[in-house]
């Protein structure tokens, strides 16, 4: 039982964790940050198993983070405000041709990410783009200027 509430505890505690990292698309995450992630799963790791290294206890505390990750899915349903802090909000980085420096440094965000995700969409200028939102998956959206 006690590994149950380690597993729940370490889960709020990952959750409010990466949460806390700043938001960054998955395909364009450095390797020192995929680094990080697994880092920080192989340390949680060791605090929920402690000593029992069963399989019943394995199979308990994946049941009890499976059952975290349900009621976390269900609360940001019924209650949005938690949706928020939990998932954020998308974030405007680029408007009509100016730069939010200050927004893109707090999410770990380049000019060289934003125009990566337009090249993907075959812009290849920045007089093309009139936005680039970071949405809360950490995906850029590219929202294309009107072409006159």
């Amino acid at each position: 039982m006690a590994s149950v509430l380690r597993a729940i505890l370490a889960y709020w505690f990952l959750v409010l964790t990466v949460r806390a990292i700043a938001r960054r698309p998955g395909a364009q995450m450095t390797p020192f940050e995929f680094v990080l992630i697994f880092f920080i799963g192989g340390i949680s790791i060791q605090a929920v198993v402690a000593d029992d290294r069963s399989i019943t206890n394995a199979f308990c505390d994946v049941a009890a983070i499976a059952m975290m990750h349900v009621l976390v899915t269900k609360l940001k349903q019924r209650f949005p405000t938690f949706g928020r802090i939990v998932d954020g909000t998308p974030v405007l980085v680029f408007e009509n041709g100016e730069w939010n420096r200050n927004r893109m440094r707090h999410h770990g965000i380049q000019e060289e990410d934003v125009m990566a995700a337009a090249r993907g969409q075959g812009l290849q200028r920045q007089d093309q783009i009139k936005y680039a939102v970071i949405e809360r998956n950490g995906e850029i959206s590219i929202i294309k200027a009107q072409e006159s």
